[in-house]
C-alpha cells in the first residue's frame, strides 16, 4: 500500500468553498484526512472539483453513496471514487 488512503473525487463544487468547508462537510460520513481543491495553473483559480481523501475505504464509499448528489452551498455535488493508482 502506498499509504494514499482511500480518495473521492467532488465535482461541481463551488468555486468560493474552502477545503475546510468542504472537510466538514465529507467529515460526517468518515475520517477525512486531506482535501485537496484542484487550481488553474494560469488563473489561479479553483477549477470545480476537489479531492477528498479519507482514512479508510468504507468512509469512501459511504460519501460516495450517501453525498452523491447531495446540495452544498447550492450546487449539487458529484461524488466518485477517484482512480487510485
Amino acid at each position: 500500500m502506498s499509504g494514499q488512503g482511500y480518495s473521492v473525487y467532488v465535482g461541481n463544487a463551488p468555486f468560493q468553498t474552502t477545503e475546510e468547508e468542504i472537510g466538514n462537510f465529507f467529515s460526517n460520513v468518515g475520517n477525512v484526512t486531506n482535501v485537496r481543491i484542484v487550481y488553474d495553473r494560469e488563473t489561479g483559480r479553483p477549477r470545480g472539483f476537489a479531492f477528498v481523501e479519507f482514512a479508510d475505504e468504507a468512509g469512501a464509499q459511504k460519501a460516495v453513496q450517501e453525498l452523491n448528489g447531495a446540495d452544498f452551498n447550492g450546487r449539487q455535488l458529484r461524488v466518485n471514487l477517484a482512480n487510485n493508482k
